[in-house]
């Protein structure tokens, strides 16, 4: 007995040995090669599979975006979508100017063209909203447009020479703050709601309403993207063989993926971009829906959990073939749902201070 105590305690100095060892040789090497963005660029050149999987998802983004303005059968057109926000925004202007959007106007219409053609023949798959909000924003921007300019003057006519697209409701133009209905919900209100969300792991055994769920999404729609191209999905599974098998993949669901009753993968869509500077807004744009998303569940008594996904090849690789993903798609996180087992216990999750977290007027 002696003896294995003094072996395993041999162990442990050499399991601490080789950790110091390591954080010394990686200290050293990021303290050198993060010196300049030069040496960087000559560490990954060395090291190219660290972001590989990101450059090619990027790059092949790009190429569907443009294959897609081609596509006749989607459910958006995010170019459209687009085009439309730059449109609302400039209505939005104070000052606004007699005559803007010269620059992409006549890209806007054909687009709009597109659209109306494929709405009109049956052929497209495009969501009805999408279609009437674009018709709308056109309307009232070529109202507001009082100047003249040949590439406004050519789109106003191509425009007018299509057909209306008719809709019951409200017009889905920009309108003013005090058309809204005030918020009822109090600070302490939202404060309890955040205060109640926490992060629960353990839940009942019962079958979540797919109603809830739905009702939960259409907050987290609400939330700003860019642009408004809302370049996300959510990937619901309430099959419990397949919740275990997707439960089963990250590392973050370990110990509790057995009684989870919903999962869901928010995935981003990097199709939605053409310029590898948007490379970054599937995970703002997505984070921002599911916030609301959890804080809706709340409301409606259910229990959720944020299952962190690392950026991981053997990871990526394994959801990817599961879920039958494309390469332009990238997993943003996980979400457990479910009803919450009320003897579960869950984190105290004690947050930071607030002068930790927050400055003013600070620049340096």
């Amino acid at each position: 007995m002696l003896n294995k105590l003094k072996n395993i305690a041999k162990a442990l100095l050499a399991i601490t040995w080789i950790r110091r060892t390591y954080e010394i040789a990686n200290t050293v090497a990021l303290e050198v090669f993060g010196w300049s963005r030069i040496l960087t660029h000559i560490l990954y050149f060395f090291s190219p599979l660290t972001f590989s999987r990101e450059q090619f998802a990027v790059l092949r983004g790009r190429r569907d975006y443009y294959r897609n303005k081609r596509s006749r059968h989607r459910r958006s057109s995010v170019e459209l979508r687009r085009n439309i926000h730059r449109l609302e925004k400039g209505l939005t202007m104070r000052p606004r100017r007699d005559v803007f959007a010269l620059d992409y106007i006549t890209e806007t219409i054909e687009f709009y063209e597109n659209a109306h053609a494929q709405h009109r023949a049956g052929e497209s798959q495009m969501d009805g909203p999408e279609i009437r909000w674009a018709h709308d924003v056109l309307s009232a921007y070529f109202a507001a447009c009082t100047g003249s300019a040949p590439a406004l003057d050519d789109a106003r006519a191509r425009f007018s020479a299509l057909s209306p697209i008719e809709h019951d409701g409200t017009p889905l133009a920009p309108f003013t703050r005090k058309e809204s209905t005030p918020s009822t919900v109090t600070l302490d209100e939202l404060t309890a709601l955040a205060q109640r969300r926490r992060s629960v792991r353990w839940f009942e055994q019962r079958p979540v309403e797919r109603e809830k769920i739905d009702a939960a999404l259409q907050v987290g729609l609400q939330s700003p993207t860019a642009c408004n191209r809302l370049p996300y999905e959510y990937r619901i599974f309430d099959d419990p063989e397949m919740v275990r098998t997707v439960a089963g993949i990250p590392f973050g669901a370990a110990g509790y993926g057995h009684n989870i009753p919903v999962i869901i993968t928010v995935i981003g869509k990097l199709e939605s971009y053409f310029s590898p500077r948007d490379r970054h807004a599937i995970y703002i744009d997505a984070s921002l829906s599911a916030m609301p998303f959890m804080l809706a569940l709340e409301t409606l008594g259910l229990s959720s959990s944020v299952i962190n996904w690392p950026d991981f090849e053997p990871l990526e690789r394994r959801m990817q073939k599961t879920l039958g993903l494309a390469t332009t798609d990238r997993v943003i996180m996980l979400i457990a749902v479910g009803y919450a087992d009320p003897e579960g216990v869950i984190p105290r999750s004690v947050k930071k201070e607030l002068d930790t977290v927050r400055s003013y007027n600070q620049m340096a």
